[in-house]
């Protein structure tokens, strides 16, 4: 299926003649995680990324953070439970929220666009660099390229699905840590390994699905779910007040406030007609003479 076809508007509503599609979900179950990589390698071939330089500082993840070259990161977590070192690995990517933050703040029209299927991808040839989209995400996945002055991050490699492939990194996937479908077939997935999970003793396992953004295109099963800030989640995230208020109650009062400064100008002009300078040099040639001389 052609993006054109899965494209929507930013305000959410679908585009004239776009066909109605499921919205697609990727699945990430941390706790069958072996932080291989391979998801980091298949992402950074196939979106042609160029290499990172990376510095050893006494962990096994790649690199601190995302950055414009880098979409896709395994991070590495010790958690002491009860006298038992766990490794908490996630994979930390763009969580494509059904109410993205980025998409709500961004200024420039087409810079960034919302698929009718849920996936939320960046147009650089329209950004401008503001860097407003970062300030939106509650997840701080966003990265500005100094460079190129553009921001980016994960696409959810929505070249591959429009034409119905998996995304790259769960292609690669050895342990079916990473799955992809509908929303509805992950959740059913990730529901029933919670339960198994929770059979097994980790009672606090649960589905990270946060209603804050209107649920998310990426799911996450933890178990510690309790605790998403032990794999770096925010536990209840939202678009930040600053960015709501400032594109909605905001910036309808600076519509109405420039609406309105029109209106006094235009009922004063009318009223009070061309305001005039009283100390202007009236000029010579616009004097009309008091008599004519004829020759």
């Amino acid at each position: 299926m052609s993006l054109e076809l899965l494209r929507i508007s930013a305000s959410g509503s679908p585009a004239p003649g776009v066909r109605s599609v499921p919205a697609v979900t990727k699945l990430v179950d941390t706790t069958t995680c072996i932080g291989c990589k391979a998801c980091e390698v298949a992402c950074q071939e196939w979106n042609d990324l160029p290499p990172e330089p990376t510095t050893q500082t006494g962990t096994y993840q790649t690199l601190p953070d995302l950055t414009a070259n880098f979409w896709n990161l395994i991070t590495f977590n010790e958690h002491d439970d009860s006298g038992t070192l766990r490794w908490l690995m996630r994979k930390d990517q763009c969580m494509h929220c059904s109410e993205p933050g980025c998409l709500i703040a961004c200024p420039a029209p087409g810079a960034i666009v919302q698929y009718a299927n849920g996936i939320v991808d960046f147009q650089q040839d329209h950004c401008i660099g503001c860097g407003y989209c970062v300030t939106g995400c509650p997840f701080d996945v966003p990265k500005f390229n100094p460079r190129t002055r553009r921001v980016y991050k994960c696409t959810l490699c929505v070249d591959r699905v429009s034409v119905g492939l998996q995304p790259a990194c769960v292609k690669a996937c050895p342990t079916s840590c990473l799955q992809f479908g509908t929303k509805e077939a992950m959740l059913e997935i990730a529901n029933r390994r919670v339960e198994q999970l929770k059979a097994s003793g980790f009672a606090r396992a649960a589905v990270y699905d946060p209603p804050g953004v209107g649920g998310t295109g990426v799911v996450t099963v933890l178990a510690f779910a309790d605790q998403p800030e032990l794999y770096g989640l925010p536990r209840d995230p939202t678009v930040p007040m600053a960015v709501s208020f400032w594109k909605g109650p905001l910036k309808w009062i600076g519509n109405l406030a420039m609406l309105g400064g029109l209106a006094v100008a235009a009922i004063h002009y009318v009223r009070f007609g061309r305001k005039e300078d009283p100390d202007q040099i009236p000029n010579p040639k616009d004097q009309i003479p008091n008599s004519t001389t004829r020759l």
